[in-house]
């Protein structure tokens, strides 16, 4: 299992930075996903799904992601996915925003993956820890630069 838990303070006002995890948006943080459909809303997000299709080089692949945790205030925004890969992983990934003032905002990745078959367990040992972390690094730093780049495009 490879778990991670990454803050970093991002000059940018909460809620414009919340809309780069939109269905309209998740595309600029989340490059490979090519496809995001909503399957099913429901009423307060949590348990809703959506289907997304993920494309790595040449490699595709389509999965049902879910919310599991919501929350949206002034100060602080939290959502919690889950989802299995190619029946072989289990991620779970947690975006949680806190306003530090008006035009600073604390972002913390948090999640897991974890092997739920034997050839999931063996490509987390292949690919590793540092792998892991290159990823998360890279996802955060591109939120980073796509948050800054929205706010001086207005």
């Amino acid at each position: 299992m490879i778990k991670w838990n990454k803050e970093k303070t991002i000059p940018v006002n909460i809620d414009k930075l919340w809309e780069l995890f939109s269905a309209e948006n998740i595309h600029r943080i989340m490059p490979n996903v090519i496809e995001h459909k909503v399957i099913e809303k429901r009423e307060g997000v949590i348990g809703s799904k959506y289907q997304q299709k993920f494309k790595e080089g040449k490699r595709e692949e389509t999965y049902i992601v879910e919310d599991l945790e919501y929350e949206s205030t002034e100060t602080m925004k939290h959502n919690k996915i889950g989802f299995t890969v190619a029946k072989s992983l289990e991620v779970e990934a947690a975006f949680t925003l806190i306003k530090l003032d008006e035009n600073n905002t604390k972002f913390i990745y948090q999640g897991q993956t974890k092997g739920i078959s034997t050839k999931g367990k063996v490509l987390l040992k292949i690919k590793g820890e540092k792998t892991g972390e290159k990823l998360v690094q890279d996802f955060m730093k591109l939120v980073g630069e796509e948050a800054v780049k929205q706010r001086n495009d207005e």
